[in-house]
């Protein structure tokens, strides 16, 4: 298991109460996905979904970028069964299966792999003039952590493939608009934007919250009406928990609730 109190490391794990942020600090090459990086981030997601006292993860980039993408010195000598053998799309999997909320504070670029990244995450955060792309297409393959997939869904096929066949870059008011963001802020302040809504997330009750990823999560990928189903009985399941009666309650009584997680 990773030690992340090496001040050293190229990614950082610090935790603030019931929130964790996983910092990629190797600016001097804007942050790129090297198999290392790629391996800390998901140790460090790894070791939050492990821990209960966590319940919200933000994931940023140093030096006022998030990842401008995979790290193409390290990646241009791979073969086919390189990839497969090293696993180079763990950190996808290990980011989207995450249980806690996740959530991306993009100041600059979230390119290739680090846009794939961020669309692994439940909220997007991005500064004003960051920019969002897979420009794979650029130095002669494709995306190969979600892109496509989550492109064409986002986006519909006429955008997702003009954006995937130029690799022409995103501004963030475009991508907001677009669904890719959940809001824009200023320049330099995503973090603090992601801090102040995981601190809103945190008031929430718990087994709500985690109620409704799931259904979120689940629901794209069955039928609507497999998928209304679900969400129905996640949503009668809650009328068996302490929360929702400490929820309404409150609201009754005119006072703020106090939530449990029971």
């Amino acid at each position: 298991m990773t030690s992340f109190d090496n001040p050293d490391l190229p990614v950082k794990l610090r935790r603030d109460g019931a929130i964790a942020h996983v910092l990629i600090d190797r600016p001097e090459r804007k942050n790129a996905l090297s198999l290392e990086i790629k391996r800390l981030i998901a140790a460090a997601v790894t070791a939050c979904q492990a821990d209960d006292a966590i319940s919200v993860v933000m994931l940023s980039g140093a030096g006022g970028c998030f990842v401008a993408g995979t790290d193409i010195a390290e990646m241009e000598t791979m073969t086919p069964t390189q990839h497969v053998a090293l696993a180079t799309d763990a950190i996808f999997h290990v980011v989207r299966k995450c249980p806690k909320i996740m959530i991306a504070a993009i100041e600059g670029y979230a390119l290739g792999g680090g846009c794939e990244l961020a669309l692994c995450c439940d909220l997007i955060i991005a500064g004003e003039s960051a920019k969002l792309g897979q420009p794979e297409i650029r130095v002669g393959i494709m995306p190969g952590g979600g892109g496509t997939q989550r492109f064409v869904r986002l986006l519909g096929k006429y955008r997702a493939l003009k954006y995937l066949l130029t690799g022409e870059m995103i501004p963030a008011p475009a991508a907001l608009q677009m669904g890719l963001l959940s809001e824009v802020v200023a320049d330099g302040s995503a973090l603090a934007r992601a801090t102040e809504l995981a601190k809103t997330i945190l008031s929430m009750p718990p087994l709500a919250v985690r109620a409704i990823k799931e259904a979120v999560d689940a629901g794209p990928d069955m039928p609507l009406d497999a998928a209304l189903a679900f969400e129905r009985k996640a949503f009668v399941n809650l009328f068996d928990s302490d929360d929702q009666q400490e929820g309404m309650r409150a609201f009754l009584e005119k006072r703020r609730p106090v939530y449990r997680g029971s």
